[in-house]
C-alpha cells in the first residue's frame, strides 16, 4: 500500500480514494472508502485504454464474469461503471498480501498452510466453474492470503467455459509458468481442467518458492509446461500425489475441484501429524513422472536449471519453432495471415473484381451542417459496381467501388443513415424537410438528382420488397405500397396498435403488437395486399425476424423475454420459429443449446455473432450447429458470405477484416486495423459487403475495399 501519486484521482464513483494498492499495465487499484465508511478495492483503467472500445468491451465482460462468482474464497464485485470516462470496478477490500508476496517475505508455506491453501482454492475453483467460467490466470499474484483463507481475484482474462472468449486481441493470455499445456497450444479451447493444472503449479510455488516449470525465458518455460515433467524437488511427500494428478498433461485425467477438496481434507492437519505419519523426518523419494509427460535426461539433486547453451544450432531452430507453433501469445504485430486448414487447402483462383479495381480507402466525411438523419446508422448499399452511402457529416453519395472516388453527393444536410435500397436506376433515401416529418425520396443513381418524394410515417421504416416499396402513411393509419417509379400501387388498413412494415423473402408483411412499446407483447405476423391486412400467426414476445427460408418467414424464439438493462447483456435464443403460411402454424425447431448474439440469416445459415467475437453457424432448416469459432475480435459486423470463396467476411469497428471458412469456421486470414478509421469508430456499427468478389467495409467514417486474395495489400 503506497500513498496516492500526483495526478491520481481523489474519488471515483462516489468512493474517496486513500491509497494505491497496486498498479499494472492496464490500470491502478486503489483503496477506496464509501460514504458509510466501507472499504473497497477500486480498479481504475488507465486513460489510454479507456479510449479503446475493444478494451472497454473486455473490462465490461470482466465485470460480468466477476459478478457471476459469489463464494467465500473470491472477492465479490460491489459496484462498477464500465462506461465512465475512466472505467472502474469496486470489489470487497480484502486485507492481506498476495501469495507471491507472502512467499517472498516469509518463505515457502508449511504443510498445514498448504492444506488450508488447497482447500480454499479448491472451493474457489468450484464456485468459478459452477458459474460457467474458466479463470485462466490462477497465479500467486492473483491469490490474496487472508486470516480466513485465500481469496481469488482478477477475472480480467477469464472466459466462459462454453468457448465464449472474453479477452481482447493483442494481449498475452495468461502467465506462462502457471499456464496449462492446452492453454499454450490452443488458448481458445481451454476447459475448467486448465485451472486445475494452474493450481498444481501454484501449490508447488507455495511449497518450494519456485514453480515446477521455471526457465530463463517464457519460451523455455512454455516448452517445459508442454513437454517436460514437473520439477517437484522439495515438495512435501504428502502433497506429491495430488500435485502430480493436477499436473497431468491430459486434461481429462486431472481431478475436479470436488475431488481436490476431498484429497486436501485427507492431508494432515498439522506439521507434527505429518512427521508422525512419516515416522519422524520426512524422507525424500524419487520424483515420479506424470502420465503423458515426456522423459528427460535431467539428473542430480536440487531444483532444475537449464543451461543457456541448450538452444544452439539445429536444436535451437527445432525447439523455438516448435514452441512458437504451440504458444499463442496473441501479440498484435500488424497484418497477419493465419495458417489454418482452410488456407492450406484453398484452391488458387483469381478474384472477380470491378473493372479497374484497386485497393482504396475513402473518408465518408463532408462538413455539412445541420441536424443529421440518423435512423439506422451510416452504411452503404451496392448496386452493380457502385456504392451508395451515408456517413458522418456526409450527405448521401455515390462511390465508385473500383476506386473509392465519390461521383456525386446529394442533399444539404448530414445523412447518418444507410440508403434504403437501389431499384431500377433509383436510390431510395430518407429526408426530413422540417426536422420532424419524414419523406421517402428517390434519387437518380447516375446523377443524384431527386426524381420523386412521398410523405411517410416519421416513426416506422420504409422497406423494399419484390415489386415495390412498403411504408406507413404519415398518420400511421394505412400501409402504402409504391412502385419503383413512385406510383401508388395499393393501400391496406393498419391496426390500432404498433405495426411495422416488413419484407420477408421478398414479400410484404406487417409485424403488429398490442404493447405500448415494440417488444412488450407477442407479435402478430400479418399478410398485406391491396385493401387487406390478414393475421397469420402470433409469435412470442421479443422474437426477432430473420428473413425467410423456402418462402416461409423465419424468427428466433427467446429463452427469456424479461427486460434486462445491464450493459453488455445479450438475450439467449433457444429455437427457430418457421411460419407455415398455408396452415397458419408455427413450426418450432429447438437449438442444441441457447445461443446469444446478433443473428443474421444468409443462404440458409443463421450466424450468431457475439460482442466478444464468437461466431456460431446454425442450419436454418434443422437448427443443427454447423460450427463455432472464437475469433477474439470484438464488435464484429454482420457477416457477408462469398459463395465463390466459401468464406464468411467480417469487419470490426476499427477496420480489421476477418475471413472464416463458411464450411468449417476455420480462420482463413485477418488483417490489422486501419491506421485512422476516424473519430466515430467507437460509435458507428461496422459493416461489410461484397461488390463482385471485392470486399467493401465501413469503419467509423471510413469506407475501404480489399482484395480477398491479398487482403493486407493497401
Amino acid at each position: 500500500m503506497t500513498p496516492l501519486n500526483t495526478g491520481d484521482p481523489e474519488s471515483i464513483g462516489g468512493y474517496a480514494l486513500r491509497h494505491r494498492l497496486g498498479s499494472g499495465g492496464m490500470g491502478v487499484v486503489y483503496l477506496g472508502v464509501s460514504a458509510s465508511g466501507r472499504q473497497v478495492a477500486v480498479k481504475v483503467v488507465h486513460g489510454p485504454y479507456a479510449q479503446e472500445e475493444e478494451f472497454r468491451t473486455r473490462f465490461r465482460q470482466e465485470i460480468a464474469a466477476a459478478r457471476k462468482v459469489s463464494g467465500a474464497f473470491t472477492a465479490p464485485v460491489l459496484d462498477a461503471d464500465p462506461d465512465a470516462e475512466r472505467p472502474w470496478m469496486a470489489t470487497l477490500y480484502v486485507p492481506g498480501l498476495s501469495l507471491a508476496e507472502v512467499v517472498a517475505k516469509d518463505g515457502p508455506l508449511s504443510l498445514r498452510q498448504l492444506r488450508t491453501l488447497g482447500l480454499g482454492l479448491a472451493e474457489a475453483l468450484r464456485d468459478i466453474h459452477r458459474a460457467g467460467l474458466v479463470h485462466r490466470d490462477l497465479k500467486p499474484g492473483n491469490v490474496l492470503m487472508t486470516e480466513d483463507g485465500p481469496r481469488v481475484i482478477d477475472f480480467g482474462i477469464s472466459r466462459a467455459s462454453d468457448n465464449q472468449q472474453l479477452t481482447m486481441t493483442g494481449n498475452m493470455i495468461g502467465t506462462p509458468p502457471f499456464m496449462s499445456p492446452e492453454q499454450l497450444a490452443s488458448p481458445r479451447e481451454v476447459t475448467p481442467a486448465s485451472d486445475v493444472f494452474s493450481l498444481g503449479s501454484l501449490l508447488v510455488f507455495a511449497a518450494v518458492g519456485t514453480g515446477p516449470f521455471d526457465a530463463d525465458t517464457p519460451y523455455m518455460t512454455g516448452y517445459q509446461v508442454m513437454y517436460e515433467p514437473p520439477d517437484l524437488d522439495g515438495v512435501p511427500e504428502e502433497l506429491l500425489d495430488v500435485i502430480l494428478r493436477c499436473l497431468d498433461k491430459d486434461p481429462a485425467a486431472r481431478p475436479r475441484p470436488a475431488d481436490l477438496h476431498r484429497m486436501f481434507l485427507a492431508l494432515p492437519e498439522s506439521d507434527a501429524t505429518a512427521r508422525e505419519r512419516a515416522g519422524g523426518a520426512t524422507r525424500p523419494r524419487p520424483r515420479p513422472t506424470p502420465r503423458g509427460a515426456a522423459t528427460t535426461a535431467a539428473t542430480g539433486t536440487g531444483r532444475r536449471r537449464f543451461p543457456r547453451i541448450l538452444l544452439t544450432g539445429v536444436g535451437a531452430v527445432l525447439a523455438v519453432a516448435g514452441l512458437v507453433a504451440a504458444v499463442e501469445f496473441h501479440l498484435s504485430t500488424g497484418d497477419t495471415t493465419t495458417a489454418s486448414a482452410a488456407s492450406a487447402t484453398a484452391t488458387a483462383r483469381t478474384a472477380s473484381l470491378p473493372t479497374g479495381w484497386r485497393p482504396w480507402t475513402t473518408a465518408l466525411r463532408y462538413d455539412v451542417k445541420g441536424v443529421p438523419l440518423e435512423y439506422d446508422g451510416p452504411g452503404c448499399v451496392a448496386a452493380g459496381t457502385a456504392l451508395f452511402c451515408g456517413g458522418t457529416g456526409f450527405t448521401v453519395a455515390k462511390v465508385d467501388a473500383s476506386s473509392g472516388h465519390v461521383d456525386w453527393r446529394a442533399g444539404t444536410r448530414p445523412t447518418e443513415a444507410q440508403p434504403i435500397g437501389v431499384r431500377d436506376g433509383l436510390v431510395y433515401v430518407y429526408d426530413e424537410p422540417d426536422g420532424t416529418n419524414r419523406r421517402l425520396v428517390a434519387l437518380d443513381a447516375d446523377t443524384g438528382k431527386r426524381r420523386w418524394q412521398r410523405d411517410i410515417s416519421a416513426t416506422e421504416p420504409a422497406v423494399p420488397y419484390d415489386g415495390g416499396l412498403l411504408a406507413l402513411s404519415p398518420d400511421a393509419s394505412e400501409f402504402v405500397a409504391y412502385s419503383p417509379s413512385g406510383r401508388e400501387l395499393w393501400r391496406a388498413p393498419s391496426l390500432d396498435e404498433i405495426c411495422t412494415p416488413s419484407a420477408l423473402g421478398g414479400k410484404p408483411y406487417a409485424l403488429c403488437t398490442a404493447g405500448t412499446e415494440p417488444g412488450e407483447a407477442p407479435v402478430e405476423l400479418m399478410k398485406l395486399g391491396p385493401g387487406s391486412l390478414t393475421s397469420t400467426v402470433t409469435l412470442p414476445e421479443k422474437s426477432p425476424a430473420l428473413g425467410a427460408v423456402g418462402g416461409q418467414p423465419l424468427f428466433l424464439a427467446p429463452q427469456t423475454a424479461k427486460d434486462v438493462y445491464d450493459g453488455g447483456y445479450e438475450r439467449p435464443y433457444n429455437a427457430l420459429l418457421r411460419v407455415d403460411l398455408e396452415n397458419n402454424k408455427v413450426e418450432r425447431t429447438p437449438l442444441a443449446r441457447p445461443l446469444t448474439g446478433a443473428a443474421t440469416l444468409v443462404d440458409g445459415v443463421v450466424y450468431f455473432v457475439r460482442s466478444d467475437g464468437t461466431v456460431t453457424a446454425v442450419s436454418a432448416d434443422s437448427g443443427r450447429q454447423l460450427w463455432q469459432r472464437t475469433t477474439e475480435m470484438e464488435s464484429l459486423s454482420a457477416p457477408a458470405v462469398s459463395a465463390t470463396y466459401k468464406r464468411v467476411y467480417f469487419s470490426n469497428r476499427f477496420g480489421r477484416l476477418l475471413a472464416l471458412d463458411s464450411r468449417t469456421g476455420a480462420e482463413v486470414w485477418r488483417t490489422s486495423a486501419l491506421d485512422d478509421p476516424g473519430d466515430k469508430a467507437q460509435d458507428t456499427p461496422p459493416r461489410v459487403l461484397l461488390v463482385k468478389d471485392a470486399i467493401v467495409a465501413l469503419a467509423g467514417d471510413t469506407a475501404f475495399s480489399r482484395n480477398p486474395d491479398a487482403p493486407t495489400r493497401h
